[in-house]
């Protein structure tokens, strides 16, 4: 069975910083593309950032240049370091994991099979 934990998430200002953890267990992460995902009230879940089998990353406009996708295969875990945080980035934030080894990055949540909780992250100004 595929599991998906996120952590890290919780309250704070504007301008502070979060790291958010994802820990796959049921398959393993080496070489599969990941993402991270968020989704506010009242809104679409949108793609915040993806890392591909090789390490390359890709992000969404609005948070190139804040937010760092990183993983650890070894570890079967994906990280999001989430830095200079703004209200507007306050959503619920899901890891998901790519079965078929697709090539490249994608911030389509259709590219993607299984799907963590979510860890809820809320920014104050």
């Amino acid at each position: 069975q595929v599991q998906l934990v996120e952590s890290g998430g919780g309250s704070v200002q504007a301008g502070g910083s979060l790291r958010l953890s994802c820990v796959v267990s049921g398959l393993s992460s080496s070489r599969r593309r990941m993402g991270w995902f968020r989704q506010a009230p009242g809104k679409e879940r949108e793609g915040v950032a993806a890392i591909d089998g090789d390490g390359s990353p890709d992000y969404a406009a609005s948070v190139k240049g804040r937010f760092t996708i990183s993983r650890d295969d070894a570890k079967n875990s994906l990280y999001l370091q989430m830095n200079n945080l703004k209200p507007e980035d306050t959503a619920m934030y899901y890891c998901a994991v790519d079965w078929d080894y697709g090539l490249g990055t994608s911030l389509d949540s259709g590219a993607y099979d299984y799907w963590g909780q979510g860890t809820r992250v809320t920014v104050s100004s």
